[in-house]
């Protein structure tokens, strides 16, 4: 078989990986997903607690990963942490927030706190994993979650999608400016997916069934729905993918 037609290895053996908000929901989904691929895998959170249980599955499991307690709200800490863990090639970007509200209602604590986590810690994290990649000369991966919220809008919710949309614009620039590195720089957008997070606003009956409606698929996603797609953008079988959304939504932004 010639080169050219060999299928692209989705395999990650080798490669050093930080999630950044591994502690819970998608994040450890694609911390554990990472690390089933075979990269040796840096969770990081704030919950020390949290990042240690998830650590412990994945070694259970028989794979490679460490505990990174970091507050990635924090750009000393976040450029600290990842000096210290050496050569990175693979950024993944899980820490969010949502706050929902009309804009009417909303509380500048939580216009603060959602736009800090969701948009200013992502650009520390984007600025410290292409530092460490260019200066180590890795042609590594910059995968943010970003949201189907980064493409179009919704109720409750304009604080959240003004962070996704910027964070969709963050990553069509970066990706230019670090294209030439061999650095790829992408987003994963799901649609609502159970989570510690969402349970509470899908425990209504006519908020669940608002969103099942959106979805052309009919059901509400769950963690293991992005843990192939993360893997996909990581690996080399995404080599000509750079600048893009990869939406997850189960067909909402299809409308």
């Amino acid at each position: 078989m010639s080169e050219q037609l060999r299928l692209p290895s989705f395999r990650l053996d080798g490669q050093r990986a930080l999630v950044a908000g591994g502690g819970r929901g998608l994040g450890a989904a694609c911390a554990d997903a990472l690390a089933q691929a075979g990269a040796q895998v840096f969770v990081a959170a704030r919950s020390t607690a949290e990042v240690a249980e998830v650590v412990r599955q994945i070694q259970g499991e028989g794979g490679q990963a460490s505990a990174l307690p970091l507050d990635v709200t924090d750009a000393d800490a976040v450029a600290r942490a990842i000096g210290e863990i050496g050569p990175l090639d693979i950024l993944v970007n899980s820490a969010g927030t949502n706050r929902p509200s009309l804009i009417t209602e909303a509380v500048d604590t939580d216009v603060r706190d959602v736009v800090e986590l969701n948009l200013t810690a992502a650009l520390f994290l984007a600025r410290e994993a292409a530092r460490s990649m260019i200066t180590h000369q890795r042609a590594g991966s910059i995968i943010t979650i970003s949201s189907q919220m980064g493409h179009v809008g919704g109720p409750k919710r304009a604080v959240y999608c003004a962070t996704k949309h910027a964070v969709e614009g963050m990553t069509k620039a970066l990706a230019w400016e670090l294209g030439s590195h061999g650095i790829r720089v992408n987003t994963l957008c799901p649609t609502f997916i159970r989570t510690a997070m969402t349970e509470p606003m899908l425990r209504d009956p006519a908020f669940a069934q608002f969103v099942r409606d959106r979805i052309a698929l009919g059901r509400i996603g769950t963690v293991r729905d992005v843990m192939g797609a993360v893997v996909f953008l990581a690996s080399e079988a995404a080599a000509m993918i750079t600048g893009s959304a990869l939406m997850v939504d189960g067909g909402w932004t299809a409308a």
